[in-house]
Formats: structure tokens, C-alpha cells, sequence
């Protein structure tokens, strides 16, 4: 990737408002994507409690953040 910015984050970005943590596996970064996945549909499975349900929101907004901020090693 070119880094911040680059067209590879933006279809990073986009790929992650589909499937939270698509984002990140297309950026090559497996642990992170596994993270966000789990952590999302976690949450998402136990809507009916609230705070999860929360918790997976904002998981879902900061997949797409990070996917497009990520600057590469």
C-alpha cells in the first residue's frame, strides 16, 4: 500500500462497511481483521443485552477508521 490515504485504504475502508474486518484482511493484516470480526459479531449476536450491541458499533466504526488510516509497515 501507498499509505494513508492511498486507494488500497480507501477499498479497505469501503470493504469493511460490508463485512467488518474485510478491510483489514485485504490489507494483509489477519490478526487485526480476526479481532474486529469476532468483536463485532460478538456483540452483534448479543444485541438484545444493549451494551454489547454498543460495543459492536463502535467496533464496526473503528474497523472502517482504522482500515483507512492504516499507513503500512
Amino acid at each position: 500500500m501507498a499509505g494513508q490515504g492511498s486507494g488500497g485504504n480507501v477499498i479497505a475502508a469501503i470493504c469493511n462497511i460490508f463485512f467488518p474486518g474485510l478491510g483489514q484482511l485485504v490489507q494483509g493484516r489477519i490478526l487485526a481483521a480476526l479481532i474486529f470480526a469476532i468483536l463485532f459479531f460478538g456483540g452483534a449476536a448479543l444485541w438484545f443485552l444493549i451494551v454489547p450491541a454498543i460495543i459492536a458499533g463502535i467496533v464496526y466504526i473503528w474497523a472502517i477508521i482504522d482500515a483507512a488510516k492504516y499507513k503500512g509497515p
